[in-house]
């Protein structure tokens, strides 16, 4: 995968007129939260507007968010049109995700599809996933499969039929595989760097404005379990 540029500690994987891809790290947040810390968003505008010589304030969409904690490819839009057709891509299902991830329990079986209902509880910012419906659940679907077997842990490949909250890591833990490092959904420590081994790894859609097919692959983060992979 071509890195377009590394500038200022940001990855970007993908750079035209109309849209900027870039790779998250673990503990950047896409957008500003309560914390008040620096969100993802302005660092990206900070780029454009010194790569570009831009006077003024910097257009930039928020197209999706990646939880806290993981890993990956984040899409932001450079202009209003690009948002408005990439927020209905994503809204439509129209989009191509697929995930890495790391978990300590093997699933059953070596690939499977995976149906839940998943409530999320507001209060400690979680989704359980249920195997029947229930009051304000929503359906939550994918398939995985296992990639690689390591010592002590398995790499599963997921891609993603719905983009519910936190639905990875709710429907892994459901089956007893919760993500290596992720102690909200069960895994029985942190990682050292206070994130979890979720990664989104691909991405392929069409550009909302050139038509052109557009198949984006972030590199994982450097470690020594993702480098075994």
């Amino acid at each position: 995968m071509k890195i377009v540029s590394n500038k200022n500690n940001l990855q970007v994987l993908h750079e035209d007129n109309h849209l900027i891809v870039v790779n998250k790290r673990v503990g950047d947040i896409v957008q500003g939260d309560k914390t008040g810390d620096k969100p993802l968003s302005d660092v990206v505008k900070e780029y454009i507007k010194d790569k570009y010589n831009k006077p003024g304030e910097v257009f930039l969409g928020v197209v999706h968010r990646l939880d806290r904690p993981t890993t990956g490819i984040v899409v932001f839009a450079r202009t209003s049109k690009a948002l408005t057709r990439m927020n209905e891509l994503f809204s439509n299902r129209e989009t191509q995700k697929t995930y890495w991830c790391i978990v300590k329990n093997k699933p059953s079986n070596t690939e499977d599809k995976l149906v839940h209902f998943l409530k999320r509880n507001e209060k400690n910012n979680t989704s359980k996933a249920h195997l029947k419906e229930v009051p304000d659940s929503k359906l939550a679907s994918l398939d995985y499969k296992i990639i690689k077997e390591l010592n002590n842990y398995f790499a599963l490949e997921i891609n993603l039929h719905t983009g519910r909250h936190h639905q990875i890591r709710a429907q892994l833990s459901a089956i007893g595989s919760p993500i290596k490092g992720d102690l909200k959904y069960g895994f029985d420590r942190s990682n050292p760097d206070g994130g979890i081994h979720l990664h989104a790894r691909k991405l392929v859609f069409i550009h909302p404005v050139t038509k052109e097919n557009i198949e984006i692959t972030a590199p994982v983060p450097d470690d020594v379990i993702w480098n075994a992979i």
